[in-house]
């Protein structure tokens, strides 16, 4: 908790360092003073001979190189076994976004006046409309909302870092909707709680649940739900991002609506942008072939 990281990256790494601990007692080392590198070398290779994806084999190793910090920083041991041990390099991978067509589609699938209909149709306007994490969004309360002129969020994100994003006019009369005609019947099965979006029990929606809807809707909406191309939790903020930076937002603009601690992150978004560029030119200029 002292670098301020969020619940769920903490619980990665306790279970990375749990797998550390038992790969350790089934080589029958019991203290951290007996590991040598070539043990934290194995418990690499080992990960990735399992089939660990590069990025978490990385995050992996990360945390048992920070174990090991630890342990010589508080004079448990006397040297620091982890500390010419490299993470791999994760491939670059582009974010998977949608076109603007692609997310007008997603958009317009919940349909209806019915409760689950509206929240649904909120939800997606708010996490495109805002460039939300979906834990940001099923996080959000009530009085994290402005929905007034001008309109805007309050988001929590990673770190406990909380940043205020605007909220354009389609979200806001999405969330307008359910929130005068659909959030107070979910209520009253529930016991009464600030979340902006709740499930048919009238309790907070879950990131599980959040994600269902998700993808169900990318299943009606004909988008790719299985393969590298899939819609992912993360696939509206890409396109949020990427959307963005088309339109010619400047990187750092984006950077903080994202949340992002660096530009470096955000940038990584440009290559998109770049992407389509090359695309575009090699598919209509007469000699780009």
């Amino acid at each position: 908790m002292e670098r301020g990281l969020s619940r769920n990256t903490l619980a990665s790494y306790r279970r990375d360092l749990d797998r550390y601990a038992e790969q350790l007692a089934a080589a029958g080392i019991e203290d951290l003073a007996q590991v040598r590198p070539a043990d934290v070398s194995g418990h690499l290779a080992a990960l990735r001979d399992g089939g660990l994806a590069s990025s978490s084999a990385a995050r992996a190793i990360s945390a048992v190189r920070g174990l090991h910090r630890f342990a010589v920083r508080e004079r448990l041991v006397a040297h620091d076994a982890a500390a010419d041990v490299r993470p791999p390099a994760p491939p670059r991978r582009l974010p998977k976004a949608l076109d603007v067509d692609q997310v007008g589609r997603l958009l317009a699938v919940p349909a209806g006046d019915t409760a689950l209909g509206l929240r649904d149709r909120a939800l997606l306007e708010f996490l495109y409309g805002t460039g939300a994490r979906i834990s940001e969004a099923v996080g959000a309360d009530l009085d994290d909302l402005e929905l007034g002129e001008p309109s805007g969020a309050l988001l929590r994100g990673k770190g406990g870092r909380t940043r205020l994003v605007p909220v354009g006019g389609y979200a806001r009369a999405a969330l307008q909707a359910y929130l005068v005609r659909a959030r107070p019947a979910l209520a009253e099965a529930g016991r009464g709680t600030p979340a902006i979006f709740l499930n048919a029990r009238g309790g907070r929606l879950s990131r599980q649940s959040a994600w269902t809807v998700l993808h169900r809707c990318a299943t009606v909406a004909g988008l790719p739900v299985d393969g590298p191309y899939a819609v992912s939790p993360h696939t509206l903020r890409h396109s949020y991002a990427t959307h963005l930076l088309d339109g010619g937002a400047d990187v750092r603009v984006v950077q903080e609506l994202l949340g992002h601690a660096s530009v470096t992150t955000t940038q990584v978004y440009t290559l998109v942008t770049v992407e389509r560029l090359r695309e575009v030119y090699a598919t209509s200029h007469p000699r780009a072939r």
